[in-house]
């Protein structure tokens, strides 16, 4: 019996794996010329999160916004590990990459500006 697994699953796996982390968010996609005036209607704009599966591989490429004063290498290595132990554990699918790159530096949670 075959199970398909769809790649907006994977997608939430992921999405939901760095929420669970103290100190970053997935970053906003950076729009394409022509898609901000799409986003007036108040769209929720896309997450830099992409996975790209090949059978029973997968890989997944995000961009992180880190707060302030946070270690960015740990942070990084924190999603990566993280994301890759539960898409495995939970899928049963091979995570070939967790690419992460940080894309911005927010200030921390309750900080004014």
């Amino acid at each position: 019996m075959d199970v398909e697994i769809s790649k907006s699953v994977l997608t939430d796996i992921a999405a939901t794996t760095l929420e669970g982390i103290e100190g970053i968010e997935v970053a906003h996609a950076a729009l394409k010329v022509g898609e901000v005036l799409r986003q007036q209607g108040g769209a929720r704009r896309p997450r830099a999160l992409r996975v790209t599966r090949e059978g029973q591989t997968v890989s997944i490429d995000v961009g992180l916004n880190v707060e302030y004063g946070r270690n960015l290498v740990g942070l990084a290595h924190q999603a990566q590990r993280s994301v890759c132990e539960n898409v495995e554990l939970m899928t049963g699918l091979k995570v070939k990459a967790v690419n992460v790159t940080v894309l911005g530096v927010t200030l921390p949670k309750g900080a004014s500006a």
